[in-house]
């Protein structure tokens, strides 16, 4: 009776060490299948990434400048290996990070439950929204809640997100449409209107343009999204890392000194054409 006890658990040993055994091998399979162990095996990180002001843009010697190459360039620095930026049209980048033409896309893409369904997100590494722009004379002592009076006129472009912003924000407030973006702001500038509503980096470029006439009367941003790094699902090591850099480089404060950089200041102006 005590042998085929004591057999009976040998034997529930040897189970248990087998499966121990199955589940390090399938885990060594997953991990060594990761986008991350194939960047450290190659030395390089390949960015897929679109053009657009400032989040990357071509500088007068044809190098990539902007926020997202700063990201990018810090983050294979981080990972000691280099970085090799893919630019793609906008309308293309999935699926071409789905067909393996680049690691990862780091291109201002903001997170969305639709984009989801086909691509994993990080955690957001920036947050863009729309700012107000306004008139200093008309809006001189304004709170934000007195923007949201009959008596105040917005501008905005028909059709734009910033008109159903400013029409979901500002309910009571008079609201002026436009067919071309650069009436809108000529209204403010006017005193037609007194403010506007629009992504950064525009409402912030257009007061240091026009500083004796416009402001940024609020720290506020309205229709907030965050954007994050998109990578092909199923690779939860790759997630992880990205989700901690990320992490970090918040708490550090270099990823917000990055973004302030390049959204607040015309500090590289001079570097692009």
């Amino acid at each position: 009776m005590m042998r085929g006890s004591t057999l009976a658990v040998l034997l529930v040993c040897a189970g248990l060490a087998l499966g121990l055994a199955q589940a390090q091998e399938v885990q060594r399979s997953v991990a060594a299948e990761s986008v991350i162990e194939s960047i450290k095996r190659q030395g390089v990180i390949r960015i897929g990434l679109a053009t657009f002001t400032p989040w990357s843009m071509r500088a007068v010697n044809g190098d990539l400048i902007g926020f997202e190459p700063d990201v990018g360039r810090k983050l294979a620095e981080d990972m000691g290996v280099e970085a090799e930026f893919v630019p793609t049209a906008w309308d293309g980048i999935i699926p071409a990070l789905l067909a393996g033409k680049f690691d990862v896309i780091i291109s201002g893409m903001s997170i969305t439950p639709q984009r989801n369904l086909t691509v994993n997100f990080t955690q957001a590494y920036a947050y863009s929204g729309m700012t107000i722009v306004a008139n200093r004379r008309l809006t001189e002592g304004f709170g934000l809640e007195d923007f949201d009076r009959p008596e105040v006129t917005f501008s905005a472009r028909r059709g734009a997100v910033p008109a159903a912003v400013i029409a979901g924000e500002f309910p009571n407030a008079e609201l002026l449409l436009f067919d071309d973006e650069g009436a809108v702001v000529q209204e403010v500038l006017n005193g037609n209107a007194h403010a506007t509503m629009a992504s950064e980096p525009l409402p912030s470029r257009e007061a240091r343009r026009y500083p004796d006439i416009l402001h940024i009367p609020f720290d506020v941003l309205f229709n907030q999204l965050g954007e994050g790094f998109a990578l092909r699902k199923g690779d939860p090591d790759a997630l992880n890392f990205f989700n901690n850099w990320i992490a970090h480089h918040w708490r550090s404060g270099w990823l917000q000194e990055r973004h302030d950089y390049w959204f607040k200041t015309q500090d590289w102006a001079g570097q692009v054409p």
